[in-house]
């Protein structure tokens, strides 16, 4: 979501400067790619780019077809091959062995359906959304659509497509259901259209319940991940907005009353590290009456143990599921001593619970970093539908 955000704000500048633009997408790879699907980057028509599609090896060569995507005001799929020993010098700096399927469009600000007003209906409400780029995959020459049909999670549909709408509405659906991305190729009367049928979630939203010194570092590098803040805190003089970046948002609160003022999502992570226990015991009960997917709770274990047995005491019956989304002491061990290396352990944790990941060595795994079953292509015969 930063990136989209970043590509935001540098067009927005392109336009009072009145320069022409171009965004490229990684709309699929077979193989290894430094880059997975989704990965944008927009290209003025001067050479800036923000945003990115590989590694480094790929930018300059997608500038220059870009700077000819401008001129001609026409998308154009371009295939790096980096298993081909003519593409390969573009990925040797990175040992990539894929092919890596680049859409390159021209942002037409004329045009409603522009990929980057998709882009700005996205980041415009805090909800999952489903963004459907179709190319031809087959043959490059044929017209290539490229990003087309948006549908949001609260049922709002917009943009234009060259295939049943009501299909790709269906499949677009089906991705908020499943949470999934996904590829189809549909077989049309005409040519093959293959869809990137990309879920988009919002960011992160991280909860930091305590305003005290440790949680300032856990802000500034949440702020680098492009993930929303908020800092609470019972205590007026802790809870003040200057002591944190500007993009923070500080609350004082009591724990029973803090939920009502926040949106709780799949995406929204709660850190409990006032050090006051009482503060944490009532924001605990509360967290775990709500859906919650990760609490982190900072200290040792028995501190957690103690939350825990007390609430049981209480008459709560917890879940494993509600004691599944405990994590305490907080944070991936990496020997973290500093306030600054103990954020860097919790925000690893999150991200790695978040992606359902284990957290592990990379080099310890038994298979390849991003599963290659997520870039099957689906076939879809929609003729005469």
């Amino acid at each position: 979501m930063k990136e989209i955000r970043d590509i935001i704000s540098a067009f927005d500048e392109a336009q009072k400067l009145g320069k022409q633009t171009a965004l490229a997408t990684v709309v699929h790879v077979d193989g290894s790619s430094y880059r997975r699907p989704g990965a944008r980057m927009l290209i003025t028509e001067d050479g800036q780019l923000t945003g990115a599609i590989s590694g480094g090896c790929l930018e300059g060569d997608a500038l220059r077809k870009a700077l000819l995507v401008m001129m001609q005001q026409k998308s154009r799929l371009v295939t790096y091959d980096t298993n081909d020993e003519d593409d390969a010098k573009l990925g040797m700096g990175l040992g990539c062995n894929g092919i890596i399927q680049v859409l390159i469009e021209p942002v037409d600000i004329s045009d409603q359906n522009n990929p980057i007003q998709f882009l700005k209906a996205i980041i415009s409400k805090r909800q999952q959304n489903v963004l459907i780029t179709l190319c031809s995959l087959q043959n490059k020459r044929d017209a290539q659509y490229g990003t087309c049909l948006l549908v949001s999670e609260d049922g709002s549909v917009s943009g234009d497509v060259p295939v049943s709408t009501d299909i790709l509405t269906t499949d677009a659906k089906g991705a908020l259901v499943s949470k999934h991305s996904s590829f189809k190729n549909y077989i049309t009367e005409n040519n093959n259209l293959t869809a990137f049928i990309e879920l988009i979630k919002p960011p992160v939203s991280i909860v930091i319940i305590g305003a005290g010194n440790d949680a300032v570092p856990l802000v500034k590098m949440a702020d680098i991940l492009g993930w929303e803040t908020t800092v609470v805190d019972g205590r007026a003089d802790y809870a003040k907005k200057e002591r944190f970046s500007s993009a923070c948002k500080v609350l004082v609160s009591k724990p029973e009353n803090v939920l009502d003022k926040l949106t709780v999502d799949d995406q929204t992570v709660f850190l409990l590290m006032t050090h006051n226990y009482n503060y944490d015991l009532a924001m605990l009960r509360t967290l775990l009456a709500r859906k919650v997917a990760y609490i982190g709770s900072l200290g040792p274990r028995k501190k957690l143990d103690r939350m825990i047995d007390e609430l049981k005491e209480e008459g709560a019956s917890l879940t494993s599921e509600q004691l599944s989304t405990l994590y305490g002491p907080v944070g991936l061990d990496i020997g973290a001593e500093t306030s600054e290396e103990i954020a860097l352990s919790v925000l690893a944790e999150i991200k790695a619970v978040l992606s359902s990941k284990s957290g592990q060595f990379l080099r310890t795994g038994s298979d390849v970093i991003h599963s290659r079953s997520d870039l099957h292509v689906e076939q879809v015969d929609v003729r005469g539908q």
